[in-house]
């Protein structure tokens, strides 16, 4: 009879950022995945600026005597450091690691719902939907799949009943915050919100957050909302699913 494979180790590759809200609305987001999911061992390592990095949280792993680990890019789109910065990172792994690299956490249907919560928690009900117009306010990028899923992103979220979407982009990329929230006025909405696309606290949710000044309702970031989390595991499961074929489970 040949024993169960052991569960692939989860490693939470972040950007990090000088911001220490950043990295502390990571750990927080890790924590509700690891209570949502109590037998998984969940590593963090950041690109940069914060501690542990990807690598060495990888290379500590190996000293373990870990085997598979799926890498899972806490981004919501196949920008820039999804397809160069982290395969880079992880081919420069020790070699004994079979790693699996997990698709990016957007776009998402949970990650709607989580738009969704902030928005009510910054004070809308679901009675407002049909007279609010919504940004959908991401940091941008140079990245035209980004922009474009950023762009289906908001079409498809303006089906669901809101009086109009509209995508913005921090960098890179127009319109900014502000300008999203003027057209929404001009096209009659009752009353505008933003809903910041990004996962936790920094430089450009600040920047969207300035953007939204001239808004009736300005949403906080994803950051540790439930749905984001299932999302993680949502990708965990696709990602390790081949690893656990491979050794026959």
């Amino acid at each position: 009879m040949h024993p169960k494979p052991v569960r692939p180790v989860l490693v939470v590759i972040a950007h990090g950022s000088r911001d220490p809200r950043h990295a502390a609305t990571v750990h927080a987001l890790v924590r509700r995945v690891r209570s949502l999911r109590p037998g998984l061992r969940v590593e963090t390592g950041f690109l940069d600026f914060n501690v542990p990095s990807v690598q060495g949280v990888l290379e500590s792993l190996a000293d373990e005597g870990v085997r598979d680990v799926v890498a899972l890019p806490l981004l919501l789109t196949r920008a820039f450091h999804a397809k160069a910065d982290i395969p880079v990172v992880l081919r420069e792994a020790p070699r004994r690691l079979r790693i699996r690299q997990a698709e990016v956490l957007g776009p998402s249907p949970l990650l709607l719902g989580a738009l969704e919560r902030r928005l009510y928690e910054a004070g809308l009900s679901p009675a407002d939907k049909s007279s609010t117009g919504v940004v959908l306010a991401s940091a941008g990028s140079t990245d035209p799949e980004a922009i474009a899923v950023i762009a289906d992103i908001a079409r498809e979220w303006r089906h669901t009943g809101w009086c109009a979407v509209r995508p913005a982009f921090a960098s890179a990329s127009l319109p900014r915050t502000e300008d999203a929230v003027r057209e929404l006025r001009a096209a009659g909405c009752a009353r505008v919100a933003v809903a910041p696309y990004v996962l936790a606290p920094g430089f450009l949710p600040d920047r969207i957050a300035r953007g939204a000044a001239e808004a009736d309702v300005l949403a906080d970031v994803l950051g540790p909302a439930p749905e984001v989390a299932d999302v993680v595991l949502e990708r965990y499961d696709e990602a390790r699913l081949p690893l656990l074929t491979a050794l026959g489970a």
